[in-house]
């Protein structure tokens, strides 16, 4: 039997009844949403909060190694104390003010990459300034490295052996919708101050401040006078400190992906890649280019990938996605009359594509959906269509489409 999937996370206000429900349907709220932390990210710069934060007893770490979380299961997130992190972040990254770290920068001193996740609002934990409520959730990468290693070594190998272990493989479909969300967050930060240590403009070391939601060029480096013959400092000038343009911001990469409908609603165009197990079909999806709309996008992939022509495209919902900096813009679009033919030659992403009615669709949901390799439910019979779990937005927009999306009958 396949492992049963998790549920989604329910929208924001799903019982509350308004004209854009009515109209379009219930909201969808994709895996890898519906965080329950509370960003506060007009606190970041706040080290005063942040100190409190970090040591508060209800805090959470949830630590990584080469961006593998620790998890007591496939399906449960362990989490570290502050007593446990201590000896790799030392006594308190955040005693000093963003300014004063930025002054003192010395690119020779390792800093573990820390990330200030967002405050939990549904459990008692710290209170700042009356208004601000929650037990406070941190991402640390303890992956060993430098004049860390020991620390984290001994760190790592002391979770081990309580019976933790950090997750192998890219995908953590497994995890329940909100604990899936807070490491959604945790890896795309960390991959992305793990992938930018260096200044895109001048090339020199950049220093993760805003508790890890940005990255700065120091004007000085310490470990630079005692290489440089007249003992100063200085770096060059550097573009991303004027005007502006003065920090680096982490990076979404926009993605594309489209469930296809004939031009008379009754099928529903899905392709597979040359690596996927027989029978395995999903919806097209690329990448949005610069100076192009959303919609642009669909149709150009869309026709790119199966020749098929698009009409109207309409946006369904979105997902994050983690792997590493993705936000899947989840879309409708249906063919024109006359540009439903398939033809594979223009882009060789694609080994099949095919037109599936809508029966065969809501069939293969029912019965055949997991993940590539993964077995079938109890129902399925072999040789019929596969489709990608219900974590993935794929699945939930082939779903509005069975379900009545394009007629407004909002059975979603």
């Amino acid at each position: 039997m396949p492992a049963p999937q998790p549920e989604l996370p329910e929208p924001a206000h799903p019982d509350i009844d308004s004209m854009l429900s009515r109209k379009f349907g219930k909201e969808i709220a994709n895996y890898f949403s519906g965080s329950p932390l509370n960003r506060v990210s007009f606190l970041r710069p706040d080290h005063t909060f942040l100190s409190q934060a970090l040591k508060h007893p209800s805090t959470s770490f949830l630590l990584f190694n080469k961006l593998e979380p620790l998890v007591k299961s496939p399906t449960e997130l362990a989490y570290a104390k502050y007593s446990d992190v201590q000896p790799v972040i030392g006594n308190d990254p955040f005693a000093k003010t963003e300014e004063e770290l930025v002054k003192e920068y010395d690119s020779s001193t390792y800093i573990p990459q820390l990330v200030f996740l967002g405050l939990d609002g549904h459990k008692e934990g710290l209170i700042y300034k009356d208004h601000y409520k929650g037990a406070p959730f941190f991402a640390l990468d303890i992956t060993p490295k430098d004049a860390a290693t020991a620390a984290a070594e001994a760190l790592i190998k002391d979770v081990e052996s309580k019976g933790l272990s950090f997750s192998k493989g890219r995908m953590h479909l497994s995890l329940p919708a909100q604990e899936a969300a807070i490491y959604a967050e945790a890896r795309h930060l960390l991959d992305w101050n793990a992938r930018n240590p260096f200044c895109a403009a001048c090339g020199y070391p950049t220093l993760s401040v805003n508790a890890g939601f940005k990255r700065t060029c120091p004007s000085k480096d310490l470990a630079a006078s005692v290489q440089n013959a007249e003992n100063t400092p200085d770096r060059p000038p550097c573009a991303t400190r004027t005007g502006v343009s003065n920090l680096s911001f982490p990076r979404t990469d926009p993605t594309v992906i489209m469930a296809v409908v004939s031009s008379d609603g009754q099928k529903i165009l899905l392709g597979r890649q040359k690596l996927w197990p027989p029978y395995w079909y999903s919806t097209l999806a690329g990448f949005l280019e610069p100076a192009e709309s959303v919609e642009e996008a669909v149709r150009r992939e869309v026709w790119e990938e199966s020749g098929i022509h698009l009409g109207r495209v309409v946006i369904h919902s979105t997902q994050p996605w983690p792997y590493p900096a993705n936000l899947m813009i989840g879309a409708i679009g249906q063919a024109i009359p006359g540009g439903e033919e398939i033809h594979l030659g223009h882009d060789a992403e694609l080994e099949d594509a095919k037109w599936f009615t809508a029966d065969e669709v809501r069939v293969a949901l029912r019965v055949g959906t997991g993940g590539p390799g993964e077995p079938a439910g109890p129902e399925y019979k072999e040789g019929g269509l596969r489709l990608p779990p219900k974590t993935a937005i794929a699945n939930q927009l082939m779903a509005a489409v069975v379900g009545g999306f394009l007629g407004g009958e909002a059975k979603i």
